[in-house]
This record gives C-alpha cells, sequence and structure tokens, in this order.
C-alpha cells in the first residue's frame, strides 16, 4: 500500500505556479479537487501573455484595480473539473474567495469587468475580484395602522385583490416555457445576453444550467430582479437591482395620513426557511423537511449518509403506493434544486422530465392568473417567490383587515409536481391528482404574516367577517399560529371541526325546539279530552 502511494507521488507532479495560486486558497475546500482546477487554469493562462501576472495581482492586492483575467467560453459555458461541471466564475470565486458559495445567483460582476460571464463574448472573466457577493436586501418593516382610511383601489392590492379574492377558475391555466412569459417592463438583458438565451431574455427561465449541484447555474445578471408590472400606478421607478425602501415610503404607499398611531412589524429570517412535504396524489407520505442550508435538493434517490441538505424521495415508502406512482418515482432522478438567495426563492429543474410549479408570487409577477401552473423543463430555473414583491402587498393590505391578510398566506405555499402536471391543458384538474408533488411553506413571509396580526388588531377592523374573527379565535385558543405552516395545513380541517360544532348545536335546538312543540301539543289534548 505503501509502495504504491509512493510510487504514484512520485509520478505527480505540481507546478510552482499552481502551488503559489494555492497559496491563496480559502477554506477547506477539497484539496485535490481545487489542485486540479488551479491547474487547468494555468495550462488556460500560460496562453496569454501577462494573464499569469494579473490574477496574481489580483489575489495578492485584493483591494487594489486589477484587469480582467479571461479564458475561452465552452460551448454550453461550463467547466468540467475531475468530473464535476461547473460555471468557471463560480468554480475560482469559491477557491479564492468564498468556500461556502453554492450557486450563480450569489454572484453579480463589478461595473470594471469587461468579460462578465453573462455577456456574449467568447472570453470568460474568472478573476474572482471582479465579482461581488448578493447580499439580501433589508425589507422595510410593515407599519400596522389602527384604523383603516386606504383607498381600496391603490397601486399592486387592486390587481392583488381582483385576481386572487374573486373569479377563481374550475381548473388552472398553465403557461410553459418560453412563449407563454411576457416581457416584464423595465429588464435591460438585451445587451448581455449570452447567444445561448437570447430567445427569452426577459422570461427569467435559464437553459444550460449544469447538473452539477454544486454549481447550478446560468448568468447571474440575467436574473437581476425587474419591479412586478405596473398594474397601476407606483410611487417607485423601476430599478434592475432589488434595492429596499425605506419604512417612510412604505407609509406613503399605505397610508393617506401622515400622523397615525403605529406599528412598525419588522422582518426576521427564521431558522429554517422553508418546509417541504411530499405527497403521492392526495396521500401525505413521510416526515416532512425542514431546509437550514439555503440550498438543497429534492431527488428520487436514497441518501445513506443522511445529508442534511437533500430531502431524498427514494427513501420513503407507501403501502398505498400504485404502478403509475412507480413509474413517475423513477422518472424523477435528480429532482430539483430549491435555493434562497437576496430574498429569493429559485427553483432549478435537474431532472430529465419537466417539474409543474404553482407559486401565486411569481403568477403575480408575470401577470398571469394567481393559480396558473407554470412548466420548467430540464436543465431551466425560475424565480418562484420574491420577498420585495411579498412586503409591497403585505404593507398595502394591512388596512383592509384579516381576511385580505389572510388571502396572503396563499403566496406562501408553493406546490411543485414531477414528471406530469395538471391544470387545463391536462387531464388532471388539481395537484392532488398528479401521482408525486410536494408543498413548499416558506416560513419567512408566513411568521411575519403571524406577527403582523400578533395583537389582533386586523381581526378587530371593520372588514372583518364573524366567521373570520371565529377562525381566529379557536386557532388562538389552541395556541396555534393561524399563519404558520402547521396552522395553515390545518386550516380546512379547523373550518370542519367548526362546521360539526355548529351542526351539533343547531340540531340540539331543533330538538329543543320539537321537544318544546310536542309537549303543548300533548297538554292540549290532555286538556281538550279532560
Amino acid at each position: 500500500m505503501n509502495s504504491s502511494t509512493s510510487f504514484t507521488s512520485l509520478f505527480s507532479f505540481t507546478s510552482p505556479a499552481v502551488k503559489r495560486l494555492l497559496g491563496w486558497k480559502q477554506g477547506d475546500e477539497e484539496e485535490k479537487w481545487a489542485e486540479k482546477a488551479v491547474d487547468s487554469l494555468v495550462k488556460k493562462l500560460k496562453k496569454k501573455k501577462g494573464a499569469m501576472e494579473e490574477l496574481e495581482r489580483a489575489l495578492s492586492c485584493p483591494g487594489q484595480p486589477s484587469k480582467c483575467v479571461t479564458i475561452p467560453r465552452s460551448l454550453d459555458g461550463r467547466l468540467q473539473v475531475s468530473h464535476r461541471k461547473g460555471l468557471p466564475h463560480v468554480i475560482y470565486c469559491r477557491v479564492w474567495r468564498w468556500p461556502d458559495l453554492q450557486s450563480h445567483h450569489e454572484l453579480k460582476p463589478l461595473e470594471c469587468c469587461e468579460f462578465p460571464f453573462g455577456s456574449k463574448q467568447k472570453d470568460i472573466c474568472v478573476n474572482p475580484y471582479h465579482y461581488r457577493r448578493v447580499e439580501t436586501p433589508v425589507l422595510p418593516p410593515v407599519l400596522v395602522p389602527r384604523h383603516s382610511e386606504f383607498n381600496p383601489q391603490h397601486s399592486l392590492l387592486a390587481k392583488f385583490r381582483n385576481t386572487s379574492l374573486h373569479n377563481e377558475p374550475l381548473m388552472p391555466q398553465n403557461a410553459t416555457y418560453p412563449d407563454a412569459f411576457p416581457p416584464l417592463p423595465g429588464s435591460s438583458f438585451s445587451s448581455s445576453t449570452p447567444s445561448s438565451l437570447a430567445q427569452t431574455p426577459n422570461s427569467q427561465i435559464f437553459p444550460n444550467s449544469p447538473n452539477s449541484s454544486a454549481e447550478p447555474g446560468s448568468p447571474y445578471h440575467i436574473t437581476a430582479e425587474t419591479p412586478p408590472p405596473p398594474y397601476s400606478s407606483m410611487e417607485t421607478t423601476p430599478q434592475e437591482d432589488v434595492k429596499p425602501s425605506n419604512s417612510t415610503e412604505t407609509t406613503k404607499l399605505t397610508f393617506s395620513a401622515p400622523h397615525r398611531d403605529l406599528r412598525p412589524v419588522c422582518y426576521e429570517e427564521p431558522k429554517y426557511w422553508c418546509s417541504v412535504a411530499y405527497y403521492e396524489l392526495n396521500n401525505r407520505v413521510g416526515e416532512t423537511f425542514h431546509a437550514s442550508s439555503h440550498s438543497i435538493l429534492v431527488d428520487g434517490f436514497t441518501d445513506p449518509c443522511n445529508n442534511k441538505n437533500r430531502f431524498c424521495l427514494g427513501l420513503l415508502s407507501n403501502v398505498n403506493r400504485n404502478s403509475t406512482i412507480e413509474h413517475t418515482r423513477r422518472h424523477i432522478g435528480k429532482g430539483l434544486h430549491l435555493y434562497y438567495v437576496g430574498g429569493e426563492v429559485y427553483a432549478e429543474c435537474l431532472s430529465d422530465s419537466s417539474i409543474f410549479v404553482q407559486s401565486r408570487n411569481c403568477n403575480f409577477q408575470h401577470g398571469f392568473h394567481p393559480t396558473t401552473v407554470c412548466k420548467i423543463p430540464s436543465g431551466c430555473s425560475l424565480k418562484i417567490f420574491n420577498n420585495q414583491l411579498f412586503a409591497q402587498l403585505l404593507a398595502q393590505s394591512v388596512n383592509h383587515g384579516f381576511e385580505v391578510v389572510y388571502e396572503l398566506t396563499k403566496m406562501c405555499t408553493i406546490r411543485m409536481s414531477f414528471v406530469k402536471g395538471w391544470g387545463a391543458e391536462y387531464h388532471r384538474q388539481d395537484v392532488t391528482s398528479t401521482p408525486c408533488w410536494i408543498e413548499v411553506h416558506l416560513h419567512g413571509p408566513l411568521q411575519w404574516l403571524d406577527k403582523v396580526d400578533g395583537n389582533g388588531l386586523l381581526a378587530m377592523s371593520r372588514n372583518k367577517s364573524e366567521f373570520i374573527w371565529a377562525e381566529k379565535c379557536f386557532f388562538i385558543s389552541r395556541g396555534r399560529s393561524i399563519y404558520s405552516s402547521t396552522g395553515t395545513q390545518e386550516i380546512l380541517e379547523a373550518r370542519k371541526k367548526m362546521g360539526c360544532i355548529y351542526r351539533y348545536f343547531s340540531a340540539v335546538i331543533h330538538v329543543v325546539v320539537i321537544f318544546a312543540v310536542l309537549t303543548n301539543v300533548c297538554c292540549y289534548m290532555v286538556l281538550y279530552f279532560q
């Protein structure tokens, strides 16, 4: 064994240039993999005069301006290192700057970079100091009023109420990539969209995403957030980048009077950003998966290592499983990749078969009906939730009472099916008719809703109905938050229980009335025959 090792080390040689560059390696990234990645880069840079020197200068003097360090773009934009494929700029940013980097969505090129990955040029800049990591925007607090004087037709909320509270279709509509996704106003992708993506510059679904779970991707700046469609006059100017608004702007959007008794409610990141429940038809299977990592995989395999970042559906058993479900499970494969970056949630299809997503937040941003089901083909990714948009809707909903705020809980639940779709274009009308599907609950927005109505102010507004108020009291009496992921799953059960209680008391009253009537009739008959 020792002789074999020494024989291998005798013929393994690491060049001085690779050793120097590895000196700036960050974290505990796998040594052999990092060495091969750097060695591959050195071989490419040696063909360009001054490229090696420029890279060493950038790594040794991080605070100083540096030039682009470029390598030729491959056909699919990815680089393979030791049987692992990834995006070049992600690989080298992970080696030299951020070892915990998970996705291209976490990176954005600096203005000084002349060859960013997302450009249409033949060369790609891999200078790790020409990219910055995207920060999660700080959401402004929601200001909850004591009284409501809000214009019901104002801004985003009017469109939301018109589409959400009324005219629910019997079957969800369907949207398929790329034709069904209309351009979003204010987007500016034309100058920086790669040729492989030029057919859908504004769809926010991105082809050529790698199969590797470590570096899924397409250019980050393609996914730069564009503001929601201006359904009515907005008081903010469309920007390409999402920037947090301040509380003054929120007040301007929400309230008609400047001085009011307000209660600020801030957004807080929970311990688990989401939970995932797996279903087969209308049967819940297995335990709920709680996501602590911002990047998780839901696949059809088994994981003997019990990885906390993977929800392996292959491990779950169901005695009621039929042949259709078994066949569908075999085609889940690599499944999907969910990641939460910069206040936005993305879903990437890693499976060879399409996945189908029903996200009210995504549908609202694209101008679709709230229940529309979007098809994501293999190798594509879609932004399925935007905290910034949710914050705007919540800020405008607080004046309309509990019912309107409660309607936003539907936006915090996302349903996704594997292989088989549902909706108007399919013979399956509901997600519970699909063989394999998951339900994702976003804990941060749900807890925010809970805090907004923590003292019952919204429930006591003049817009509430007595039934909703009774329903809320029922949950509070049980120590349960009506907005929590568990609460939203049990809301129908609670309504059934309340309905049973109502029917029970109604039946008792009817029996008492009938008994009283019969008693009176008997008394009259006795008196009559006497």
